[in-house]
């Protein structure tokens, strides 16, 4: 009888070792890579295509405008630029210095401005050049005063605006930038790009 008991009990054991492989197996996480290039939208809201998309057009509607054109050729040279602050003016959490980041890379990119070091990265090679004065070979040290100025600063915001009804909405992204003389305030471009997304749930 003991032993019937126990054959019957394994018999048991095996299927549902196997069911609990196949749920295990179902559950686990799977990861594949994918081109950063491609656009995916999982929750609707801003998210690094945005950024990249905003930022290659912008810069080049600027880069292309007739008045950067007619101040470049002013100055003789190729303006530099330095990207100020962006401000997140939506509801939403975005990753300012990221957005900021695509900017400067399609400037540095197009060749056609120089780009200036922001405050932060400036702050940095400052605080290395003074160290250079005490521990560097007199022969290969940083000097002072070599800094390229900036002629222009790009600055701007992002602004949203959310329309809602029943399980959908529309969520309108608004990227206004400023291109400013350093020296007269002047500003020399001023450009807004949009992107409007349909989400529904």
């Amino acid at each position: 009888m003991k032993f019937g008991l126990n054959h019957e009990s394994s018999s048991m054991r095996f299927p549902l070792l196997i069911l609990s492989l196949l749920i295990l197996s179902s559950c686990a996480r799977q990861v594949s890579r994918i081109d950063p290039s491609q656009q995916i939208d999982l929750s609707g809201r801003w998210n690094d295509s945005d950024s990249r998309q905003v930022a290659e057009k912008m810069t080049s509607e600027l880069l292309n405008s007739t008045t950067f054109k007619e101040y470049a050729s002013a100055l003789g040279k190729k303006p530099a630029i330095i990207v100020g602050q962006i401000s997140n003016r939506t509801s939403e959490h975005i990753d300012a210095n990221n957005y900021i980041k695509k900017f400067e890379v399609s400037i540095f990119n197009s060749g056609l401005a120089d780009l200036v070091e922001s405050e932060e990265f400036r702050d940095k090679l400052r605080l290395e050049r003074a160290q250079q004065q005490d521990f560097a070979d007199p022969a290969t040290m940083a000097q002072w005063g070599k800094e390229l100025g900036a002629n222009l600063m790009l600055f701007g915001e992002m602004t949203s605006e959310t329309d809602t009804a029943n399980k959908s909405r529309i969520v309108n992204y608004v990227t206004t930038l400023f291109l400013t003389d350093m020296e007269t305030n002047k500003r020399i471009w001023y450009g807004q790009h949009e992107i409007k997304k349909y989400i529904k749930n």
